[in-house]
Formats: structure tokens, sequence, C-alpha cells
């Protein structure tokens, strides 16, 4: 049986933290076996007046349509030999959303991943957000973190949610405030709005270790019926597939049965052998 084996989280060098051209991750894709290969740049800052506000972390406004195009153009140029999608990784802010919504309205996206990076204007990788902060504020606060991942969900931009439990990334012990009650909220709403969750294997390369999210997150996801499907989120071409083994083992282990990828914002179905 021929393996379909893909990879939707890809960066490179327009956002400005990452290394190499898209056609880099193509090849890097060709050369891992993969099926298909999606394309998930960071979207610009649409609801800046400023054209890119923050040149290290998301691409300018004005080279939007110029990354769509090439995508476009390498989907041809590639065609027979692996499957090409349009996507991008979207910042989720709820105060924006029908912005957001509008810019990729007008595009042929193949999917959308929506990530929440920032939570009450500060970075979900700030370490120094914890510092001196009680208990009882971090369950808040990991509370509010889940709330807006469902309001991600709920907004229908997104086929994809990024990393749903990033914010352990540079503090481990996120994982372990007590808030499984926000948690499974989030992951039934998740799955009322027939929206993927992604297993991101980049967490293995912060301190946290491992992928995004955690097994016992993987674990009650399968129990309320939350779709899965796989992404990098390679930095760098040699990343590209990163542990797709391991992780489709993994979530046979748990006890999934198939996975997903989008063409066209419809799910494609993997069966987990």
């Amino acid at each position: 049986m021929t393996t379909i084996k893909f990879d939707l989280h890809t960066h490179h060098f327009r956002c400005g933290h990452a290394d190499g051209n898209i056609e880099e991750y193509i090849q890097a894709g060709i050369e891992a076996g993969l099926t298909a290969i999606g394309i998930s740049d960071h979207s610009p800052y649409f609801a800046s007046e400023e054209d890119q506000p923050q040149p290290g972390i998301a691409m300018a406004k004005s080279d939007f349509e110029n990354y769509i195009s090439e995508v476009l153009r390498l989907k041809a140029k590639y065609e027979g030999k692996i499957d090409v999608l349009l996507g991008i990784e979207s910042d989720f802010y709820p105060e924006h959303i029908d912005l957001y919504r509008s810019m990729y309205d007008k595009h042929p996206f193949d999917y959308i991943i929506g990530s929440v990076h920032q939570t009450r204007g500060i970075s979900i990788f700030n370490r120094n957000r914890w510092k001196g902060v009680t208990q009882t504020k971090q369950i808040e606060e990991k509370a509010h973190y889940y709330d807006l991942i469902r309001q991600s969900a709920a907004s229908g931009v997104f086929q994809i949610l990024g990393h749903i439990d990033a914010m352990k990334g540079y503090f481990p012990a996120f994982s372990h405030i007590p808030a499984n009650e926000a948690i499974d909220g989030t992951l039934q709403a998740i799955a009322g709005y027939n929206v993927a969750i992604e297993i991101n294997t980049s967490g293995s390369t912060k301190e946290c270790g491992g992928w995004y999210p955690s097994d016992a997150i993987l674990e009650r996801a399968r129990f309320y019926g939350v779709p899965v499907t796989f992404g990098s989120d390679a930095h760098k071409p040699s990343r590209v597939g990163d542990e797709w083994e391991l992780v489709q083992k993994r979530l046979k282990e748990i006890g999934f049965k198939e996975w997903v990828y989008y063409k066209q914002k419809q799910p494609i179905v993997v069966p987990i052998p």
C-alpha cells in the first residue's frame, strides 16, 4: 500500500526568522518522500498601518501577493512530483478576525492554520510573563489562552489550529498548571466545528521538548473526536517531515484510526495503518 505522507506547516525567509526559499522546502519534501507539502508562512499583520511592523516575525503586507504567486507557480512546476499546497499560518486576533477573513477569501488557499501567538498583547513564548505569577493567576492565564483557541475554532476562518499547547515552549511548567476543564471545553468545541489540530514536532526544538500538543491532550482530543493533522513547523528545509513516522506510530498507539490534510479547504482523510 502506498503511504500518503504530508507536512502542512513550513516557513521560509519571508517571515524573517526562517532559512531558505519555498522551492528548497519543496525539494526537501520530495527527498523526505512526501506526497504533499503545505507552504504556510506567517501572515502579515493586516491590522497594522505599517507594511511590516515586525520584520523578524511575519511577512510584509506588500509581499503577501508575491508569496501566493510564488507558491502557485511552484505548485504548477512540481505537479506530478509532489502536491504543493497553498497555506498560511495566521495569527488569531479576535478583534481583527473579519479583516483577516476578507484578506484570505480573495485567494485560493488550500488551508489556513490559525495560531494564537499572543495573549493580552504578550507573546506566548515570553518567559518573563510567568515571573512572580501566583498559581491562581497561572490558571486564569491558561484558561484565557484556551478560550482564545476555542474562539479561533469558532471563527470559521481556519481548517487547522496550530500548536495548541505551545505556551509550554519556553515554560515547561505550563503543562502542569491545572486547567483541564478549560482544555476539555476547548477540545469539545473544536470537535463541534470539525477543525483539525496539528501534531507539531517543533516542540522538540524548544525547552519543553516533545511535540505540541502533549500525549495527554491528544488522548483527550481522540476522546472528543477532534481531527488531527501533521506539521513539522520547519524553519529550515532539513526539518521538513521531521518525525512523521514517529507521530503516526504514536497516534495509532493512542487510538487514532486516521488523520487528515487539506486541499481546497476540504479534508483528505488518510487511514493510519
